[in-house]
């Protein structure tokens, strides 16, 4: 019924794999999105970017580092999942979450998947605008075919 009401939430919903739960937790984490410079700072501020130990001599990235909200982190993890896996029609984020399980296995494609969604879904917030499925837009596809 509060999915219903909220036109954010609503577009939010728009990004396959993302449901009414996954929309509401990050509109209830992010409340503002204005408080970010840059949208890829949401993924950053989810824990979903690699911990990284650095010392004098060696410097190595590791797992994410789960700072931030758990439950918004395990619902985009949840939906890229649902994303790779579950949903048929290909998007540009679908095929590049793909390429990813290809080299490094579908665990990391999940996550760079999840992180992908924080941004992509901070940027709609912000620029007010529907999930493309493509990175061309429509009028480039009508003049293609």
């Amino acid at each position: 019924m509060i999915a219903r009401q909220n036109n954010v939430v609503r577009r939010l919903m728009s990004v396959p794999g993302v449901g009414v739960i996954t929309a509401l937790g990050f509109a209830a984490t992010i409340d503002d999105p204005t408080r970010f410079k840059r949208s890829s700072s949401a993924g950053a501020y989810l824990g979903l970017t690699p911990r990284i130990y650095a010392s004098g001599e060696t410097m190595r990235s590791g797992r994410v580092s789960k700072r931030g909200d758990d439950f918004l982190r395990r619902s985009l993890y949840g939906a890229a999942n649902a994303l790779l896996t579950r949903i048929p029609p290909f998007s540009a984020l679908k095929s590049w979450g793909l390429r990813i399980a290809r080299r490094g296995g579908y665990r990391k494609a999940k996550v760079a998947v999840a992180r992908k969604l924080a941004v992509i879904l901070h940027a709609m917030w912000i620029f007010g605008e529907p999930f493309r499925w493509s990175s061309q837009e429509p009028g480039e596809l009508a003049s293609l075919q």
